[in-house]
């Protein structure tokens, strides 16, 4: 007979299964594995260098504001702050 605190996998009262993490509990509480996912890709050595400098900004800021994702807000915001703006058309 169970009590319904078991867990399904083990059968022990309260545990996870093995490799299982409970986003329930609170970031902080959570222990962390060191690795962070990311929006692109790890590696930035097949872009060009403009390309790779902004994949490195988001990295930055996603690492600083803790995002795992980032908003076109969020994005603009980063490019403009890598010094580029919008230019007017001219009329022709």
């Amino acid at each position: 007979m169970t009590t319904g605190n078991e867990n399904p996998i083990t059968g022990t009262p309260g545990t996870p299964p093995m490799g299982f993490a409970d986003r329930r509990v609170p970031s902080n509480q959570r222990q962390s594995t060191g690795l962070e996912r990311r929006q692109f890709t790890n590696s930035h050595t097949d872009l060009s260098p403009d390309a790779a400098e902004l994949g490195q900004a988001i990295d930055q800021y996603k690492l600083l504001h803790r995002r795992r994702f980032v908003s076109y807000e969020e994005m603009l915001h980063i490019i403009k702050s890598l010094g580029y703006s919008k230019t007017q058309n001219e009329e022709k």
